[in-house]
């Protein structure tokens, strides 16, 4: 009992933490249930049952019971759930660049960029950021993406295309637009 709560409490870091409410040897009980519902807590059996009426009453309740015979079983277990608990974190995805090599004035549009894709992708709808002279000056939006007057979703490397931003419409020769997605990556416990 010892061994095993020892190694719970030592998944705990400052963002997700176990508190053990009640610690016995023994049968899972209706009491057991009932202290779980009001706690909003898991019961970890390990190496023991549950009575049927404690079965039944965890049903009603809404008690979740984990039964586990190995120790590192239920250890691994409780971590994987702390870990969908801890918030992911978000990642910046590079997907392509392109330059800036002329802008027209498009009816309805507005002002867009020729543009020519330097390396990876441009996709439209994609985050984005322009950089001049090796500055960031805007972070937005990628809204029109236009190859020979038609629209298009994306526009691969060596390829001309022409660029509409949301809420930007000073573009200038050589500017480098930058083409990103953010990406969640879960995180786990050390």
């Amino acid at each position: 009992l010892e061994a095993l709560s020892d190694s719970l409490m030592g998944l705990s870091t400052d963002e997700v933490s176990i508190k053990i409410i009640l610690k016995s040897v023994g049968m899972v009980s209706q009491n057991d249930i009932n202290l779980a519902s009001t706690s909003k807590a898991v019961i970890v059996a390990f190496n023991v049952t549950s009575s049927v009426n404690a079965k039944k009453l965890s049903r009603s309740l809404g008690v979740e019971i984990r039964h586990y015979s190995i120790i590192y079983k239920a250890i691994e277990d409780i971590k994987l759930a702390l870990e969908g608990l801890l918030r992911p974190d978000i990642v910046e995805t590079p997907i392509g660049k392109a330059e800036v090599r002329n802008k027209f004035k498009i009816p309805k549009i507005g002002i867009i960029a020729g543009s020519f894709v330097t390396e990876g992708k441009v996709i439209k709808d994609s985050l984005l950021r322009l950089i001049r002279e090796d500055e960031s000056i805007y972070e937005g939006k990628l809204t029109s993406l236009k190859r020979f007057k038609e629209d298009v979703t994306e526009v691969n490397n060596g390829y001309e295309c022409g660029i509409g931003i949301d809420g930007f419409y000073d573009f200038m020769d050589k500017d480098i637009i930058e083409v990103y997605e953010l990406i969640e990556v879960k995180r786990k416990l050390k």
